[in-house]
């Protein structure tokens, strides 16, 4: 995951998430019958139907023999993350439909579990092992200067701290850090736990997705586009 993708991706759901609420300044209930409107959903339409490319990719041998999965999982973030703000730009801020709200609810619970599992739970983890390493570093220091400190007499533990660059009284600001790290890490694993079944949401919504995507466009289709007439 480089940081550009991140960033990228990021920015796509902040732009998803700050459209959003945007019917409390501005309605346009007219825009999503129109030709803009249209071609906005339609391309937000067709940019969900592409994330399924990732999981034929991951479920078919054929598939996953020939396509790179970590090139595919980009284009699957990326994809999501662009066809949600589409999406809420095709509504024009007009959430009167009750199928209407509930794509809309799908759409983003989409993008928003497959959000934290693909970024920030990494992160997450990643900041565990950063803090684990550093966790690991504070503890042999400490034993290090404990050692030392018996080794040696009343004098020899004056020398001894300054041995390995600490000051009188280190021993208890190396405690007081390695508690703080334990706390943090402990708290963040139990962060981790909580939405490490990002999983289970995101097919869940995306099998959600799709039929009322399937149905919304049928409903267009069978009411008439207003652009076409």
């Amino acid at each position: 995951m480089s940081a550009r993708e991140r960033l990228a991706v990021t920015l796509l759901v902040t732009m998803a998430a700050l459209f959003l609420p945007g019917y409390l300044l501005h309605a346009a209930p007219r825009f999503p019958g129109s030709l803009a409107g249209s071609v906005l959903g339609i391309a937000g339409a067709l940019l969900f139907v592409l994330l399924l490319v990732y999981s034929l990719a991951k479920r078919v041998p054929a598939l996953r023999k020939r396509a790179r999965l970590g090139t595919v999982l980009s284009f699957h973030a990326y994809a999501g993350a662009a066809g949600a703000v589409l999406g809420v730009l095709h509504t024009g801020h007009r959430y009167a439909s009750p199928l209407g709200i509930a794509l809309v609810v799908a759409m983003l619970t989409v993008l928003l579990s497959g959000f934290v599992g693909r970024y920030y739970l990494a992160q997450v983890g990643t900041d565990i092992r950063e803090q684990r390493q550093e966790l690991g570093a504070l503890r042999a220091r400490y034993d290090r200067l404990a050692a030392e400190g018996t080794n040696a007499g009343p004098q020899g533990q004056v020398v001894a701290r300054a041995a390995v660059g600490l000051p009188e009284g280190s021993a208890r600001v190396l405690v007081a850090a390695i508690a703080d790290l334990e706390y943090a890490i402990a708290r963040r694993e139990v962060l981790k736990a909580a939405l490490s079944r990002w999983t289970v949401l995101h097919i869940a919504a995306a099998l959600l997705l799709y039929p009322l995507l399937a149905l919304h466009v049928w409903s267009g289709i069978y009411y008439g586009l207003r652009w076409l007439r």
